[in-house]
């Protein structure tokens, strides 16, 4: 029996709006206010989220369940099997010191906090955003930054800032390819249009990175080596973007920036070394990591088997993501088990949709497509290359299953929570309270998609979401669907670093557990902050020449 979606059960959009929100504000304040270890918090999220779906928007009880256990089981494959994996590698790398020797090579490029933030936070994540996504680079870059002695929280924290710029094109414009197709925008249009918007931000989120970390007058001793990074990863975004298609913005922007910076460094170094590990070199929950000694010089011979199971982690995860790649890894196995009691029998109606619109509820066992896959295999040739023995690997697996068990637990709890919001309806209501602000609705359009990624931890995720909402909305106000399409998966990139599954990936790769709230606290303001900025530029867009210009109708 078909159940239509209710999005304002009270008859009240203030009343329907307070309670659709209600489950991801129990969950935030649990994590972040009530400091309640993230698991909790996001159980009695996911609670408040059943008794909601059920109770306000009477979703049958039985599809309730079933689209948390979907949400669940997408937390574990493809999410938290990324995460074990990547921790898997790290593990790896440590138990037998080259972990070591690589960060002492990244220190001998420059011993300069800031711009090791810069090479690796920013350029080397936005690589592994651009050819992976789904918390890949926060996981990466945060393991090598904790390495290098910055302390848990500035690991953590500023990775997920820098881990923003790049999320609309990730996974080889997976976000944008998505968005196009499910939702009937044009490919090439919303790909340019949303390369006229995150250009701007990939100059300013750099700057933006380093004032978090260091303090403006710190930001403003290394301004030439920011505006490089910026400059070089912005260009070649721009250029991509709206000249050749969304697939490899990412990776062609984030080896540039990676050149250019190390390049530049070759002929200038700021006067002062920045050495401190901690935020604006100051002591915090996180405590003040550890000062790394002076990095030692290692021979060319132990360089390169440092630096070869990174290099067969990045060549492994180009590879999967690549579509023929996965498609012929789906043909080999990934079998398809439509939800019972839930797939197709969840129907959106307007005005969320043009026309009453049957939701599929279908997980794809997609195993050895997956990502996390790759990096598995990954992590295994680069182990046997390490010399360790099939036995001692298979140990060290089971060691990292068990160290990050309560953050997998957390992760299938948070998607569970996101998937339930989707299919009862809750998020909608929040989506039409932003789309009923009339000549605002660039402003708030924007924070819609910011809302998304926040609640569902995917700019892919939230541009399946709200794409038709934004469309239907632009159609209504008479502007650009395209800005509006591209608006939902610019200002969404700004929602990245306080997702829930997020925050929980970088506790773990720091392994910073249970301080989650601490993260979700520190970056909150710089994600608001930065998804406002963004809805400026787009209502710029929609109304003031010679923004206006930019718009491809």
């Amino acid at each position: 029996m078909t159940w239509q979606q209710v999005y304002d059960p009270f008859g009240n959009m203030i009343v329907s709006t307070f309670f659709g929100a209600l489950p991801v504000v129990v969950m935030l304040v649990g994590l972040g206010f009530l400091h309640l270890k993230a698991h909790i918090a996001a159980a009695a999220g996911l609670a408040t989220a059943v008794a909601i779906a059920i109770a306000v928007y009477h979703m049958p009880a039985a599809m309730a369940g079933n689209a948390a256990l979907l949400g669940g089981l997408t937390g574990l494959l493809p999410i938290g099997w990324i995460v074990l994996n990547i921790i898997f590698l790290h593990q790896l790398t440590e138990q037998n010191g080259s972990f070591r020797i690589l960060q002492d090579s990244v220190a001998g490029i420059t011993p300069d906090r800031r711009l090791q933030l810069l090479l690796i936070a920013f350029a080397f994540g936005a690589f592994f955003e651009g050819a992976a996504g789904f918390g890949t680079p926060v996981a990466v870059t945060a393991a090598i930054l904790i390495g290098l002695g910055f302390s848990p929280l500035a690991a953590s924290g500023l990775s997920l800032i820098a881990n923003t710029a790049p999320v609309a094109y990730g996974a080889l414009g997976t976000p944008v390819i998505t968005l196009a197709k499910v939702h009937g925008y044009d490919l090439m249009a919303l790909s340019a249009m949303i390369g006229r918007q995150l250009p701007f931000f990939s100059l300013l989120v750099p700057f933006w990175l380093i004032w978090a970390f260091a303090g403006r007058k710190a930001m403003l001793e290394i301004w030439p080596a920011i505006l490089v990074t910026g400059v070089s990863f912005a260009l070649p975004q721009f250029l991509v973007s709206n000249f050749i298609g969304p697939e490899l913005v990412d990776v062609i922007a984030a080896i540039s920036s990676m050149t250019a910076l190390i390049l530049f460094l070759r002929i200038w170094q700021p006067k002062t070394i920045w050495s401190s590990v901690s935020l604006k070199g100051r002591q915090h929950d996180g405590g003040e990591g550890h000062a790394s000694p002076l990095p030692v010089r290692h021979a060319r011979a132990d360089l390169i088997r440092a630096w070869t199971p990174w290099a067969i982690l990045t060549a492994f995860v180009f590879l999967w993501g690549l579509p023929p790649v996965k498609a012929f890894w789906n043909g080999v196995y990934a079998p398809v088990f439509p939800i019972n009691g839930l797939h197709l029998l969840v129907e959106k109606v307007p005005p969320v949709v043009a026309k009453p619109t049957k939701e599929a509820a279908v997980y794809t066992f997609g195993l050895l497509s997956a990502t996390g896959t790759g990096i598995l295999v990954a992590a295994i040739v680069g182990g046997l290359i390490m010399k360790y023995s099939p036995l001692r690997l298979m140990a060290t697996f089971g060691r990292t299953v068990w160290m990050v068990r309560y953050s997998l637990l957390t992760i299938v709890l948070m998607l569970a929570l996101g998937t339930l919001t989707r299919y009862s309806g809750t998020d909608s209501t929040l989506g039409l309270a932003f789309a009923n602000t009339g000549v605002l609705y660039p402003f708030f359009g924007t924070l819609m998609g910011w809302l998304g990624v926040a609640l569902t931890g995917s700019d892919t995720a939230s541009n399946v979401l709200f794409g038709g909402m934004q469309k239907v909305a632009a159609g209504q106000l008479d502007l650009s669907v395209n800005l509006m399409g591209a608006a939902n998966s610019s200002g969404g990139v700004m929602g990245k670093m306080i997702d829930a599954q997020s925050i929980v990936v970088a506790s773990t790769a720091t392994r910073w557990f249970h301080h989650e709230g601490d993260i979700l606290r520190y970056v909150f303001f710089h994600s608001i902050a930065l998804a406002c900025l963004v809805g400026v530029l787009v209502t710029l867009q929609a109304y003031v020449y010679p923004f206006s210009a930019m718009v491809v109708r």
